[in-house]
C-alpha cells in the first residue's frame, strides 16, 4: 500500500488512499510530502488537515522522527494561539492543524504569507463525520486547483464536499468488504437494569489484557467511570469534553501498561497511536457501521489477534450491520476485581520546553534513580512534562534516591501521576 502511493504521489492529480486504521497511511504521505518539498521551492509550504488534537501531535512525532531539517507548526485547539501565530510567521516548511484552529488562522489571516503548495486531508471522512464542513470550506476559500492534493480515509466517500477544488481524484483502494468480521465477535446479553454490572463482570474476565471500552457519550463514559472507581477498578477514560492535557495523560497511561482499561467514546476509534488491544467492548452500539469498523480496527490490527464483544440489553435490538448469529459469551457468576498492572506512571515537572531527551531521563533513573535499564518502560515527554513507566515496586527506591537530586542541572517535581 505504501509503495503505491508512494509510486503515484508523483502525478500532478489528487489522490485518495483508502486503507483500514492501522495500515500504515500516516507513512505512506509523509514520505512523499519530504520529497515533495526537497524539490519544491525554499519558500513551499505543507498542509497536513486532520480531525483531533490527539492526531495532531501524533503526526507531529512521527514527522520530527523522520529527522528531516524542515520546521513544523502543529496547530490545535487547547494550544497558545499566540505561539501559533508566531510560528506560522516564521513560515514553517510543514504545518500541522484542525480544521477548527486552522480556519481560525485563515480568519485572522495567519496563512495568508505561505506559499502552501500540498495540502493532505488525512483522516477526511472523520472530519467529515464530526462536522468541520464549515470550516473546512473556511480553509479551502484560499486554496486552488494550483495545489497538490493528497487524502486519506478508512471508509469510502460517496461524495466530494463542494468546497474542494478539485471533483475527479485517482482512488487507491486496500479497503476490503467485511473486515470487521475478521475478528472474533461475541455477543452479551444483559437484563436492561445489569447492564453495567454485566460490563464490569465481563472486564474482570480479561484480568489484566488491554481493554477498550466504547460508549457513544460522554456522560455514558463519566457514569460507567463512578462506579468502576467506587468498585476499586483501575481505569482511565477518554472523551471530547475533556481538557487537553487530561486526556493526554490518560492515553499514556493506556499506551505505557500502567493502566489496561480504558473507557471512551470514538475519539478514541481513529488514527491515534494506540497499542494492540486484545478486547474491544462496545457498550453501546454506534448507530452506523462505519463507526463500528473503526472502533473494531483498534484491534487485530495489522494481523494480530483480537476479540470484540457486544453488550446488548434485552430491551435493545442488533442493527442491521451486525450478524444475527453471533455466538454468546458466557459471563462469569462472580465479580472479582482485577489486580493492579505492576506498572507505575511516574510524572517529571519537566519536558520538551526544558530541552529534556528520553536518553537524559533514562540516565537519571539509572544513574542517581538506582533503575537498571530494562526496568524503564515507555518514556513520553510532552511541552512541559514528562510521563514514565517503571514497575511498581520501584517507586519509593526511585523517589528516595532521587531526592533532591537535578536533572540536567534542572530542579525536578516527580511523583506518581495522578
Amino acid at each position: 500500500m505504501q509503495l503505491e502511493f508512494m509510486e503515484k504521489a508523483t502525478s500532478e492529480a489528487p489522490i485518495m488512499l483508502l486503507a483500514p486504521t492501522g495500515s500504515g497511511k500516516t507513512l505512506a504521505y509523509l514520505i512523499p510530502m519530504i520529497q515533495h518539498l526537497e524539490a519544491s521551492g525554499a519558500e513551499d509550504t505543507a498542509l497536513i488537515i486532520i480531525p483531533s488534537r490527539e492526531l495532531a501531535l501524533q503526526i507531529t512525532e512521527v514527522f520530527k522522527s523522520l529527522k528531516t531539517n524542515f520546521h513544523v507548526c502543529v496547530c490545535y485547539g487547547g494550544h497558545s494561539m499566540r505561539t501559533e501565530e508566531n510560528r506560522l510567521a516564521e513560515k514553517p516548511k510543514v504545518v500541522i492543524g484542525t480544521p477548527g484552529r486552522l480556519s481560525e488562522h485563515t480568519q485572522k489571516g495567519n496563512l495568508k504569507d505561505l506559499n502552501i503548495s500540498l495540502v493532505i486531508l488525512d483522516e477526511f471522512d472523520k472530519s467529515l463525520q464530526f462536522g468541520f464542513h464549515e470550516q473546512l470550506a473556511t480553509i479551502f476559500e484560499r486554496l486552488t486547483e494550483e495545489q497538490k492534493y493528497f487524502l486519506t480515509s478508512a471508509t469510502t466517500l460517496d461524495t466530494i464536499p463542494e468546497f474542494l477544488p478539485f471533483k475527479t481524484y485517482e482512488k487507491i483502494n486496500f479497503l476490503k468488504e467485511g473486515e470487521v468480521l475478521t475478528l472474533l465477535l461475541q455477543l452479551v446479553r444483559t437484563p436492561s437494569v445489569e447492564k453495567i454490572d454485566s460490563l464490569m463482570r465481563l472486564v474482570s474476565d480479561f484480568g489484566q489484557e488491554s481493554t477498550l471500552v466504547f460508549c457513544n457519550h460522554r456522560d455514558a463514559v463519566d457514569r460507567i467511570s463512578l462506579l468502576l472507581t467506587d468498585f476499586g477498578f483501575e481505569h482511565v477514560v477518554l472523551h471530547g469534553g475533556m481538557e487537553q492535557i487530561d486526556r493526554e495523560k490518560n492515553l499514556i497511561k493506556f499506551r505505557s501498561g500502567t493502566h489496561t482499561l480504558l473507557i471512551a467514546t470514538d475519539l478514541a476509534s481513529r488514527g491515534l497511536d494506540i497499542p494492540e488491544i486484545k478486547h474491544i467492548v462496545h457498550y453501546q452500539l454506534p448507530p452506523k457501521k462505519d463507526a463500528f469498523v473503526h472502533r473494531n480496527g483498534r484491534t487485530a490490527r495489522m494481523m494480530a489477534e483480537g476479540q470484540s464483544y457486544l453488550v446488548l440489553a434485552h430491551d435493545e435490538s442488533l442493527p442491521d450491520y451486525v450478524d444475527n448469529n453471533l455466538p454468546e459469551y458466557e459471563l462469569p457468576e462472580e465479580l472479582k476485581i482485577p489486580e493492579p498492572s505492576n506498572l507505575a506512571c511516574m510524572y517529571i515537572s519537566v519536558g520538551k520546553k526544558n530541552k529534556i531527551s528520553k536518553g537524559d531521563i533514562v540516565g537519571f533513573f539509572t544513574k542517581k534513580g538506582g533503575l537498571k535499564g530494562n526496568e524503564i518502560g515507555m518514556i513520553s515527554i510532552l511541552d512541559n512534562a514528562s510521563y514514565v513507566a517503571i514497575p511498581s515496586e520501584k517507586v519509593e527506591q526511585l523517589l528516595d534516591n532521587t531526592y533532591n537530586q537535578k536533572l540536567k542541572k534542572l530542579k525536578v517535581k516527580m511523583e506518581v501521576a495522578n
